[in-house]
């Protein structure tokens, strides 16, 4: 019988305190590639802390953090941390979509998605500005590639900073809670990019609200209730029997409107 793949993303035992609150108590989750993993949880069950502690941008205090057969953060021996140039390497692997877009404002949106690959890769800029204009044209903003952040509704900031991650050709993408910010009309432009996204098989952990699209999208449902995964299963599964009590009170919420 064929082995299955190593996971693309393995998290083992991640745990993050901030003073005395324990924000991850023991996180144990792996996205094999291909998958869309979809992270709900009550507001401060650890959803985007964990996605931070994913490339690095909030240290853990204990756990493992691996992308395919490469430790993130730490050598292998899981003590001496890596260099900024290492780490550099590792995160160019993900792209992190953010609720805020963190746009530059002083560049225009096709300067906004070129810059990582030129200045961070180090690739050669016509070949990047090929590439971020077939990103741009891919979200449907093609037509805004002069234009600057400000005079961008929300919706569309967001897709910029969906292009800006592509151009880097990471193996995994990380969303945070990618439509927080914006207006209700302005949500579903963003979540159709997510969806062809997933149709096309890019790899993906998301942390949302959304929970049609979870339902429709995820090929897992990681639910996270006071710092650990309390239940981990198919959409089907989470969204017709939920296991715990936990659950069955945040799905109520959401199907109430409340």
């Amino acid at each position: 019988m064929q082995e299955p793949p190593e996971p693309l993303l393995r998290i083992e035992g991640l745990v993050k305190t901030f003073k005395a609150n324990k924000v991850l108590d023991g996180i144990d989750l792996t996205v094999a590639a291909r998958e869309t993993v979809c992270v709900l949880g009550p507001s401060g069950s650890g959803k985007s802390t964990m996605l931070r502690c994913v490339n690095w941008l909030e240290t853990p205090d204990a756990g493992g953090i691996y992308l395919q057969d490469q430790r993130v953060g730490l050598h292998e021996d899981g003590k001496k941390p890596m260099s900024d140039k290492e780490l550099s390497q590792i995160r160019a692997r993900m792209g992190m979509v953010f609720q805020s877009f963190a746009l530059w404002p002083h560049l225009s949106v096709l300067q906004n998605v070129m810059a990582a690959p030129v200045h961070v890769q180090g690739r050669p800029k016509r070949f990047v500005r090929e590439e971020a204009l077939a990103m741009l044209e891919k979200v449907g903003l093609a037509e805004k590639r002069d234009a600057y952040p400000s005079s961008l509704s929300g919706g569309q900031k967001q897709r910029v900073a969906i292009a800006r991650a592509l151009v880097m050709k990471p193996e995994l993408m990380l969303f945070d809670e990618p439509t927080s910010a914006l207006d209700p009309e302005l949500v579903g432009e963003v979540l159709l990019v997510m969806r062809q996204l997933a149709r096309e098989g890019m790899t993906m952990v998301v942390v949302t609200h959304e929970m049609a699209f979870a339902r429709d999208v995820a090929s897992h449902i990681a639910f996270l209730d006071q710092g650990k995964v309390a239940e981990h299963s198919t959409p089907d599964a989470f969204f017709t029997a939920p296991r715990t009590e936990r659950a069955r009170a945040f799905l109520k919420r959401y199907t109430n409107g409340s």
